[in-house]
């Protein structure tokens, strides 16, 4: 590993243990701020969230969550309930302890770089790696998705859940919302906006295919089309906000992999 790569991922590291794992509320951490929590969105995040799991065997011995951060969301737990443990796997101090809290007895807690895992061969009867490998360095993205199809048992399936550094549909509505507060000059930016916090680097659709290529068996779906910023401007209550977020859930439902391409969230599936 080049000190560079080291350089990146000691920043993520130290970003999460000090901030980004913070916990500001009961149960809620400071990285929820790049979240919409907000009631008229949270049956359609809730329903995102619930896209893992069908993927998942309800069943197991062995389940993997690489990248764990603390498990900050209820659906998160819901994953592994079937299974005899859950190995919590995360390069944050502090995420691991919360992570912990939350499953006890049920979890197992390892400081590892899903880079980098270190278990054996087909041990796990399943995996997930929810908002992780952006972080790494980018010549590390295709070694993290080797080592997920490394350790995932035959017969079984791996669940990641990354962001696109480009999607055509939040493009669209993204200029919308710059040209209305360029027009309300007025408006200050929330600080999350504005807040980089800590390295991502993020794919494209064509490039992750050509890079997974015949490497192993994956399908690209959408786990969520629309960014947090979008979500924030346009959905609003007084605007039927929860009806057309269950139009889109719909319409991302029948056209999985449209969305998941041009959307801004794919569910890359792995297969073994």
């Amino acid at each position: 590993m080049s000190h560079n790569e080291q350089d990146i991922k000691r920043q993520v590291r130290q970003f999460y243990d000090k901030v980004g794992w913070m916990e500001v509320a009961d149960g809620v951490y400071q990285n929820a701020r790049y979240e919409d929590l907000r009631p008229v969105s949270q049956e359609y995040i809730q329903r995102c969230h619930q896209r893992v799991a069908r993927h998942l065997l309800p069943t197991g011995d062995l389940f993997l969550d690489a990248g764990s951060g603390p498990i900050q969301y209820p659906a998160y737990v819901e994953y592994s309930r079937g299974y005899r443990l859950r190995v919590c796997a995360d390069i944050s101090i502090t995420a691991l302890k919360a992570a912990r809290a939350r499953v006890g007895s049920h979890g197992a807690f390892v400081v590892a770089d899903i880079s980098r895992l270190p278990f054996a061969p087909k041990r796990f009867d399943a995996v997930v790696s929810l908002h992780t490998i952006h972080h790494l360095p980018a010549e590390q993205h295709l070694q993290a998705y080797g080592e997920l199809h490394r350790v995932l048992a035959g017969g079984r399936k791996a669940v990641v859940v990354n962001g696109w550094s480009f999607s055509p549909l939040n493009n669209l509505f993204e200029r919308f919302i710059a040209w209305r507060k360029g027009r309300k000059k007025a408006d200050q930016p929330e600080a999350w906006e504005t807040d980089k916090g800590t390295f991502v680097n993020k794919n494209q659709a064509a490039g992750l295919r050509t890079a997974l290529g015949d490497k192993m068996k994956f399908d690209l779906l959408v786990w969520r089309s629309a960014s947090t910023n979008v979500l924030r401007f346009f959905i609003r209550p007084e605007w039927l906000g929860r009806y057309w977020l269950r139009l889109l859930y719909r319409l991302e439902e029948i056209f999985p992999r449209f969305f998941g391409e041009k959307g801004l969230y794919p569910l890359v599936v792995i297969s073994k």
